[in-house]
């Protein structure tokens, strides 16, 4: 192997000719190693050139090692360190592992201790690449084989996050070879997860004996009023709009440094996965066509102009009184739209405590989805699945909302954080015919004389009572996209599927859209 193609490794210690033996063992392990006498010496040679890994001795006259490697840290930050020491003083350890170090080695030194330490430094990327393709290759078919069976809900939901937890492993992986292979299994497995919603959603809502999952309309009053129930103090429940169980997986760490995770489960959206319908579904507790029935001047339909879901707060109080164990119970109701407002309310916090509950809806995730749309430049900045993560994870880490959960931690608060639906990235459109009166969404329509081929690419409900979905006409039905298609109409037909494809969407049928995280968290 030529020098050039070798890793190069830069060895400081004043001693380096006692470590010469140490030296031709990794040369003939193929690694060019420069030897130096100083941290001055090895200051002066990561100027000159790179290196893959610098060893440095911590007890060095001059320049010691802990001072030439806060120097050799500024000037390249990510340089992978490796300090050595006669010493075992934990001090000394602290130091040099909050300088960043990449790992410890005590003297006297053995020679497969020293080629370990540069294995796990200079291959951890490669094996773990490795290990990455090879563990999801092994789960490939098992994946398949359990979403090709009959499957319940509880089963579809495990599916959701095996796949999850490979896409996010295959994400940190640096050359993301199975990439294209995940995304074929996700597909795969939500063609048949929607065959199974298609076959299974309706009984969920009509028969008493279904075997159903939690769903929009019955989470506060099975999984956040239980909390509440002789709580010394208020449960704050944090719904992120659009959250899916992927960004909930890229913030996780984050939460965890300030909370203690007491569940992490999930439940089902009810459809259409839309704000208007989910959103509200779980504020009120009920159904879409209950809401429209039992509260007509608070519902507002697909029809009308007005917003959507203006009036969560009236229907989550309304919900509150109809249950025995909190009617009168104290609660404040907050929506963040924008960074300002969130800035506001982490200033008032202090203020809430005296509440049974207090509910936040926070909006970025939902402005992100739309801006993504609507915006070129957040289409460069998020050209991908992984990159939207990555927005989300930085959004997250400057925000307000990060500082209120700081706050409620701070205090040893309760927190539960879910969202109203997820959102899939539509790839393939579906003509259908439609009149002026029906809704404007991507993933589902409702209306009067929808025209469409009914090939199973959609699912038709001609019913929609079945569906406990509002009938304003005797002929209205709902139309709903599956896997990642997304409905166009025949107008202009080209520059609408340019300009929607491959845009995050919600309203459909999909294990992204209905599987929602739910996570319990108390201050640590």
């Amino acid at each position: 192997m030529s020098t050039a193609n070798k890793s190069r490794i830069l060895w400081a210690d004043d001693e380096i000719d006692l470590l010469r033996p140490h030296i031709l063992f990794l040369e003939q392990k193929g690694y060019a190693v420069t030897p130096v006498p100083s941290g001055a010496d090895a200051l002066e040679q990561v100027q000159a050139q790179p290196f893959d890994i610098v060893f440095l001795d911590e007890n060095m006259p001059g320049m010691t090692g802990l001072e030439a490697l806060a120097q050799i840290k500024a000037l390249r930050p990510s340089q992978p360190v490796v300090m050595i020491t006669k010493s075992e003083e934990e001090h000394i350890m602290e130091d040099a592992i909050g300088s960043k170090i990449d790992d410890y080695l005590i003297k006297p030194l053995n020679p497969n201790q020293i080629l370990l330490s540069v294995k796990k430094i200079l291959d951890a990327r490669r094996l773990k690449e490795e290990k990455t393709n090879m563990g999801y290759q092994q789960d490939f078919r098992n994946l398949a084989m359990a979403y090709n069976d009959r499957i319940g809900h509880e089963e579809w939901a495990d599916i959701y996050k095996k796949l999850v937890y490979w896409e996010l492993e295959i994400d940190r992986t640096p050359n993301r070879q199975m990439g294209e292979v995940i995304y074929m299994q996700k597909d795969e497995a939500n063609a048949n997860f929607a065959k199974f919603i298609e076959d299974e959603y309706e009984d969920w809502l009509n028969d008493p004996k279904a075997e159903r999952p939690l769903m929009s309309h019955r989470m506060m009053q099975e999984r956040v009023f239980p909390l509440l129930k002789g709580a010394q103090e208020p449960v704050w429940f944090i719904l992120i709009d659009n959250l899916r169980l992927d960004q909930w997986k890229v913030l996780q760490p984050a939460l965890e440094e300030m909370f203690r995770l007491e569940e992490e489960s999930h439940y089902y959206s009810i459809l259409p996965t839309a704000t208007g319908f989910a959103r509200n579904a779980i504020f009120s507790g009920l159904l879409p066509s209950e809401m429209a029935q039992r509260h007509p001047n608070l519902w507002v339909g697909d029809d009308e102009e007005e917003g959507k879901n203006l009036h969560e707060e009236e229907f989550l109080r309304l919900q509150l009184d109809r249950v025995a164990a909190t009617k009168g119970l104290k609660m404040s109701y907050h929506k963040i739209l924008n960074t300002e407002a969130g800035k506001q309310l982490a200033d008032k916090l202090g203020n809430l405590w005296g509440n049974a509950l207090n509910v936040i809806v926070y909006n970025f995730v939902d402005m992100l989805s739309h801006a993504r749309t609507e915006t070129a430049m957040i289409r460069e900045l998020a050209p991908d699945e992984s990159a939207y993560r990555s927005l989300t994870q930085s959004w997250f880490a400057h925000s307000p909302l990060q500082e209120i959960l700081a706050k409620i931690a701070a205090k040893g608060g309760r927190v539960v954080i879910t969202t109203d639906h997820g959102t899939i990235r539509v790839r393939r459109p579906f003509k259908i015919v439609g009149d002026r009166a029906v809704n404007t969404n991507l993933r589902y329509k409702g209306g009067r004389n929808l025209g469409y081929d009914d090939d199973g690419t959609v699912l038709a409900v001609r019913k929609p009572e079945r569906f406990f979905l509002p009938k304003p006409n005797v002929s209205t039905s709902y139309v709903f996209a599956k896997a990642d298609y997304f409905l166009a109409y025949p107008n202009n037909y080209n520059h609408y599927v340019q300009y929607y494809k491959d845009t995050f969407q919600h309203g459909g049928i999909s294990l992204e859209e209905m599987i929602i995280p739910f996570v319990v968290m108390k201050g640590r």
